[in-house]
């Protein structure tokens, strides 16, 4: 009988997973144990091993593709066999309770106005206010150019817009009788709501502005740049003489002029009123080829040369590890009310013990490694640092588990280092190598990285002095491990060479207080000032 083969959950943070690799293809022979699939998570690359044994009857993702948490991917059962019936059975009745939700909602919202009537219907030409910046989530509008009646051209400026960043044209993008204005000058609207309608005269519009949501195109991607190119042109200081920011031109005119370096003043306009539009831009042949230049001895001030570019951007598409990143680090920002304690180590003693330590042992210690095992002992004396907000209740962790900030190729990941106070600087040091080894070669599993109850972020290694983390949730804190650098410092009254570094504590204010993590700070400051108390 098939059987299927489901997205397993493959760390505690993962929503879904991306088909790195198959390994098998169909009609190939699986064995218990066998690789099927190489599949990223939020965290690393993993190995996916099948658990059934048949022949591989269906492949449902493609490589590169994302697929939820125990969603379908592939199908195994006996050569020939029929698997649809497998597929279908899997089909869950909460997802068709789901679809039939939708269409509920969707019948009830038809109701009230019977048949739909869209746009294309009538033909006519719905125009909505667009996103003119980044963070505009309404507009006003200024003034309309035109009123109801009007006929309208396709390049025309129906109205200006004021945004959060300027004061912006609207084009209509069809040609027409304007048939309908949705609001006043000074009034707002709420980008992608109904501004006008532009269309054939006589058309009646009443059923679609009837309908609680009309269909409304959405603006092209192609248009949201001309208008936002020509909004940059239009605001540009340049020189009084060649200001054309005043000249009546379309946004796409003044885009295409931008982009040719040609300036308006220079063009005859053949749309009403002398607009200039698109294709007096494009039809237009300077006069010469050669700039002219002033030298400064004729003119109080100099002339400077039209540059022209081209503006270009790479998209990629968010990674896994990334995608979680993201939602972890920003809940973590958002909810945990973060505050952050600054202090620094004289490490002169510590640059001589670790240089004795290595004399000995048997795998070099870092700076890093004895900073984990000083926090593994600081902790054990303030078990508020070691604690995590669990919404109604305070987790004080008696064991000390310290997550490791790593960086690899597309993120962060952050191995654990478990029971840290009783490990040695020695095997603390072999552990970290190990796991970042891992690390780089994606290979780190869930075992490495769940369970921290506390977090070291070093960029000391980058030579930054000093930084700020956000907190690895659910951890209570994270601790943020700088640069050793070599400056004056006073010692016995006396202004000597010093080694100094800073530590910066980031906490949670809900579960550790000021004083708690000052408190801490100075048994941390104690214990790697004086690194032989490491070793007892």
């Amino acid at each position: 009988m098939a059987e299927v083969i489901k997205m397993p959950k493959m760390s505690d943070t993962m929503t879904e997973g991306v088909i790195a690799k198959w390994h098998k293809q169909v009609g190939d022979k699986v064995n218990s144990g066998d690789l099927v699939a190489e599949i990223e998570t939020d965290k690393a690359t993993m190995d996916f091993e099948s658990y059934q044994e048949g022949t591989l009857l269906y492949i449902g993702p493609k490589e590169g593709e994302a697929v939820a948490i125990d969603a379908v991917i592939a199908v195994l059962g006996e050569p020939g066999e029929d698997y649809q019936a497998a597929l279908s059975a899997d089909s869950t009745p909460a997802e068709n309770k789901e679809e039939n939700t939708v269409v509920e909602e969707k019948q009830e919202s038809t109701e009230p106005t019977g048949e739909v009537v869209t746009a294309e219907d009538l033909g006519v030409t719905v125009v909505t206010m667009p996103l003119l910046s980044d963070t505009m989530k309404e507009g006003v509008i200024a003034q309309w150019n035109f009123k109801v009646g009007d006929t309208i051209k396709s390049d025309d400026a129906i109205a200006d817009v004021e945004t959060d960043k300027a004061t912006m044209e609207v084009t209509a993008y069809a040609d027409g009788t304007l048939l309908y204005v949705g609001l006043e000058a000074g009034e707002a609207a709420k980008v992608n709501d109904i501004i006008a309608i532009v269309g054939p005269a006589g058309t009646d519009i009443t059923p679609l502005l009837n309908q609680k949501t009309a269909t409304a195109p959405a603006p092209k991607a192609e248009e949201k740049v001309e208008t936002a190119s020509a909004a940059n042109t239009s605001s540009a200081p340049v020189a009084a003489a060649n200001d054309d920011s005043r000249v009546k031109a379309s946004p796409l005119a003044r885009k295409i002029a931008k982009e040719k370096g040609v300036n308006l003043n220079d063009i005859k306009g053949s749309a009403d009123g002398g607009r200039i539009v698109k294709r007096d831009v494009e039809n237009y042949v300077p006069a010469s080829t050669t700039t002219a230049t002033t030298a400064p001895s004729e003119s109080k001030g100099i002339s400077l040369p039209t540059v022209v570019g081209e503006e270009r951007y790479t998209e990629v598409n968010v990674s896994q590890m990334r995608k979680t990143i993201a939602r972890r680090l920003g809940e973590s920002l958002f909810t945990a009310p973060h505050f952050y304690l600054t202090v620094s180590i004289d490490m002169d003693n510590a640059i001589a013990a670790r240089a004795q330590i290595n004399e000995v042992a048997p795998v070099k210690v870092s700076f890093n490694d004895m900073v984990i095992k000083a926090v593994a002992a600081s902790l054990k004396k303030h078990p508020a640092v070691n604690s995590s907000w669990q919404g109604d209740k305070i987790r004080f962790n008696e064991h000390t588990n310290i997550g490791v900030a790593m960086a690899v190729e597309d993120g962060l990941l952050v191995p654990v280092v478990r029971f840290a106070d009783g490990k040695t600087l020695s095997h603390i040091s072999a552990e970290v190598k190990d796991f970042a080894g891992k690390a780089k070669a994606k290979k780190l599993t869930p075992a490495d990285w769940e369970g921290s109850t506390f977090t070291v972020s070093n960029l000391g290694m980058f030579g930054i002095d000093e930084f700020t983390s956000i907190i690895n949730s659910p951890d209570g804190a994270i601790l943020s491990v700088g640069a050793i650098q070599q400056i004056p410092v006073v010692k016995n009254g006396a202004v000597v060479p010093g080694n100094v570094m800073k530590l910066t504590l980031g906490c949670d204010h809900r579960v550790v207080d000021g004083a708690t993590g000052a408190q801490f700070l100075q048994t941390l400051k104690s214990l790697l000032e004086a690194p032989i108390r490491l070793l007892a």
